[in-house]
């Protein structure tokens, strides 16, 4: 199918010489799964970009960027000055926004990898398309010619490796003593009125014996962590950011934005009955709804000025691999579609940051032993039409034979150091175990 579908596009594309148009898609029924992580894992065209929804299943494997951009405001500012286009509604930016700013692979720190990719699968519901974008800043003989040069390079799609990384030694940043001495002074900084509540992360990194593989890694993670956002970002052969996350930070349609208040954790369990029973502890126990409470003020409040409606849910629990959430659904209806004021106003969440957000995100910065680069920021992509982020946890970078793992958990008063770090281990045994065998 693959094959087929790249025949067509490249037959498009010559005789494309004499049209204006820009984006090109070839569209064919299919059913069944379709391997676009194995396809985009066999490619050598990067930055490469995978994205499973988790609720619909849609998928995107992407590769290449036609253009780039390193902070929301030029991405935003080049839809913009596209408006006209007639195609430019359903083109999507794609890429991930670091919680504070990421320093990538040249050292130059940034706030976003954001890129309208060269090569696009999208598979949805029984449909899947290949999308070709040209350059728009090239002359369009020069531009038709680079994307054909593009599809020559596609390679035919190969399994993925197994995933076999044996773990030499685990380092975690802070470590348990650091961790209870972080804690506490978020207390004290809590008990003095600084902020109500601050989410603290822990950062292990995981000495490999051999390479390990981003795709099969993200595939394994697939299988076992169910209603999750998968992602991949490989930003080169040896470096790639991934994670499947259960988290959502907003979804807008036209003027129609859904997003969620996720606060609150207990631990679940494979017997169904102990999952409920745990969930309905959850459900009832003060300071999970407490903390659950502080996230949904947070994002009406952040949200109140930019829309004419605001609905909440009741509270409901969700259910993951490892650990059991509390959730709240809000509906807005936005006064004006401005993905960049969007995501400005609502990352990082209280669920990720903690309250009031300046407050704690400065104790995040001054005082965790790690930075968190992508970790606890967002990936997914915005248009004209839609835009969709997931928040980016339970998620890994992974460097050659070096794999770090991110969790964390929100502090407020009343937390205990001890049980906080049971949590944090929880939430990164989701991908931690996916791997062969542990060091001693």
């Amino acid at each position: 199918m693959f094959a087929r579908l790249i025949d067509e596009m490249r037959a498009c594309l010559q005789n494309a010489s004499q049209s204006a148009q820009t984006s090109f898609r070839i569209r064919q029924p299919s059913s069944g799964e379709i391997p676009l992580l194995e396809w985009l894992n066999t490619q050598a065209i990067y930055p490469k970009l995978y994205w499973r929804h988790r609720e619909t299943g849609e998928e995107t494997a992407a590769c290449g960027a036609t253009m780039s951009f390193d902070c929301l405001e030029h991405a935003q500012a080049f839809l913009d000055q596209h408006r006209e286009t007639p195609t430019m509604p359903e083109i999507r930016l794609w890429g991930l926004n670091a919680f504070e700013q990421a320093k990538i692979m040249n050292g130059r720190p940034q706030k976003s990898a954001l890129f309208l990719p060269k090569i696009e699968w999208r598979r949805e519901e029984s449909a899947l398309t290949l999308i070709c974008h040209l350059p728009p800043n090239i002359p369009r003989a020069q531009a038709l010619h680079d994307t054909l040069t593009c599809l020559d390079q596609i390679l035919d799609t190969q399994p993925l490796p197994p995933l076999n990384a044996a773990v030499q030694s685990v380092c975690h940043q802070p470590d348990y003593e650091n961790w209870q001495q972080l804690v506490e002074k978020a207390l004290r900084e809590i008990a003095a009125g600084h902020f109500q509540k601050v989410v603290l992360a822990r950062c292990s990194t995981l000495q490999l014996e051999q390479p390990l593989s981003p795709a099969a890694f993200l595939a394994a993670s697939r299988a076992v962590n169910k209603h999750c956002y998968h992602f991949l970002y490989a930003f080169s052969p040896t470096q790639a950011f991934l994670g499947s996350s259960p988290e959502r930070l907003y979804l807008r349609r036209q003027y129609a934005l859904f997003t969620e208040a996720v606060a609150g954790t207990v631990a679940n369990d494979p017997d169904d009955d102990k999952a409920r029973q745990l969930a309905d502890w959850l459900m009832h126990d003060p300071k999970n709804r407490h903390e659950n409470q502080l996230v949904v003020d947070d994002i009406c409040a952040r949200l109140r000025k930019i829309t004419s409606v605001l609905d909440v849910s009741p509270a409901h629990v969700i259910r993951s691999s490892k650990v059991q959430h509390l959730r709240r659904l809000i509906h807005a209806q936005l006064t004006h579609a401005n993905d960049t004021e969007c995501l400005q106003r609502l990352q990082p969440t209280a669920a990720v940051a903690g309250l009031p957000r300046e407050a704690a995100r400065r104790f995040i910065l001054d005082e965790e032993p790690f930075a968190r680069d992508w970790y606890a920021g967002t990936i997914g992509y915005f248009s004209q039409a839609q835009a969709e982020f997931a928040v980016t946890l339970r998620s890994a970078l992974i460097e050659n034979q070096r794999l770090s793992l991110y969790a964390g958990g929100g502090i407020v008063a009343g937390s205990r150091a001890d049980e906080e770090w049971r949590e944090v281990e929880t939430k990164a045994e989701s991908l931690r175990s996916l791997l062969t065998k542990s060091a001693a």
